[in-house]
């Protein structure tokens, strides 16, 4: 498979990291990308071709990554136009929408979208995808290859959907961390040192989604073995319940997917 790729910031290096040497070759993978330094770095690291701009190599690849910044891809959509031949795009730029990609391209029909985290830096990354009807199944399973180089995939049977991916998986990864701050700060504040707190708060978290991962029962069933009537988790559970911890969760990530929605009509306006 001859894969190019638009850009080669963090996602784009993480998928040629997945890709070199497994489901294609350096030699069938292409890099475009202004940035000299970043050109020279992939070129060096994976064996890969780079160019500073949109030639050939893009118009003879099977699958083209966009995975430049929304805010380039209507300009990057204009030099991309004349080297199309009917390969399939795979765009990893959040916010942009299938339609408008298609619309600025003059109507090509072989768009897929896709929303990776960055988990997929270590290959642990787990990604949103959606294809419009011009997709192939060829074209389907090879951006399915493509992703899986970096982690799992889950396929949504309508664009609408990417949005809640976002707020939960796209942005997934700073809640995470986030929570990972508060337990360490915790720990600081009860008397740990800042290193014993940052060790326990990462494998507890680790451990607990790894458990989580391999358990046939719900989340929900696993906490409540963990919460004995008057323990100490309870009081923990309890102290967060009254301050209504969950529910400020839930409306965060809908306040994630709200935005999403927003970005797309701001990007997508003429």
């Amino acid at each position: 498979m001859k894969i190019a790729f638009i850009g080669g910031g963090n996602m784009a290096t993480a998928l040629i990291a997945g890709l070199a040497g497994q489901l294609a070759n350096a030699a069938d993978l292409h890099v475009v990308d202004p940035n000299a330094d970043a050109l020279e770095r992939l070129a060096q690291q994976y064996g890969v071709s780079t160019a500073s701009g949109i030639g050939e190599q893009v118009a003879g690849a099977d699958v083209v990554v966009l995975a430049v910044k929304p805010q380039q891809m209507r300009e990057v959509a204009a030099s991309l136009a004349p080297q199309l031949r009917g390969q399939l795009l795979l765009s990893i730029a959040a916010g942009i929408r299938i339609a408008d990609l298609s619309r600025w391209l003059g109507g090509y029909g072989a768009i897929a979208r896709s929303m990776p985290n960055t988990p997929a830096l270590i290959g642990m990354g787990i990604t949103g995808m959606v294809a419009q009807a011009g997709v192939s199944e060829a074209q389907r399973e090879a951006a399915d290859q493509v992703m899986r180089a970096v982690g799992k995939t889950v396929w949504l049977d309508d664009e609408t959907k990417i949005d809640p991916v976002t707020a939960v998986s796209g942005s997934g990864p700073a809640y995470v961390f986030f929570f990972l701050e508060a337990m360490q700060q915790a720990a600081v504040e009860m008397g740990l040192s800042a290193e014993q707190g940052r060790e326990l708060a990462l494998a507890t978290f680790t451990g607990a989604a790894q458990l989580a991962a391999q358990s046939q029962d719900p989340v929900e069933v696993l906490r409540q073995r963990v919460t004995s009537k008057g323990g100490t988790t309870y009081a923990a559970i309890t102290s967060m319940e009254a301050s209504g911890v969950k529910q400020a969760i839930v409306e965060a990530m809908k306040a994630a997917a709200a935005r999403g929605r927003e970005l797309g009509d701001e990007l997508g306006k003429d």
